[in-house]
């Protein structure tokens, strides 16, 4: 094993261990839960859709941008095919075996960039704990992680425009 994959190991190790307390796994499960799909941060662009009709538009454009984040996330996993974490036992389930990038780190840091665009700034600290909950419940290496959220973010910046066009559509 090489330095870094070393590094990324212990990182994963260690942040796993707070996973023995029962509140911190009971919050890092249901984060994992809400993120599957992506349908945490879908439902929130559709809540903004609904609540702010002057921005519509933009809250569904931004929405479009969360769900082809996580598209590009699974698409990533499956050419990569990384395998996930064996050295600490999962405290969740997972709908596929591959670990590389984080799918849920990507829909999440996607939602944080346009949403946050559209002011909605909470966002941003949830869609971080959402990352660290990954690896709290122990299906993700810290790389997978920070690779998916690159792509997330960057996902949502090179949308930026597409998804602001006509502020008040």
């Amino acid at each position: 094993m090489d330095d870094f994959d070393d590094l990324d190991h212990r990182i994963l190790s260690a942040l796993h261990a707070c996973g023995t307390d029962p509140r911190v796994a009971s919050a890092a499960r249901c984060l994992s839960l809400a993120g599957e799909h992506a349908a945490l941060w879908l439902g929130a662009g559709l809540v903004g859709a609904a609540v702010d009709s002057a921005r519509r538009g933009s809250w569904l454009r931004g929405t479009a941008l969360v769900a082809g984040a996580h598209l590009a996330g699974t698409s990533v996993k499956q050419l990569v095919r990384r395998a996930r974490p064996t050295h600490v036992e999962p405290l969740v389930r997972t709908a596929g075996r591959h670990s590389f990038p984080s799918s849920h780190a990507a829909s999440s840091m996607a939602a944080a960039v346009a949403f946050g665009t559209l002011g909605a700034y909470g966002i941003t600290p949830l869609a971080a704990a959402m990352c660290v909950s990954r690896l709290v419940v122990g299906v993700h290496y810290p790389s997978d992680v920070v690779a998916g959220a690159a792509l997330g973010a960057l996902t949502a910046r090179l949308g930026a425009g597409w998804m602001n066009r006509g502020a008040h559509d």
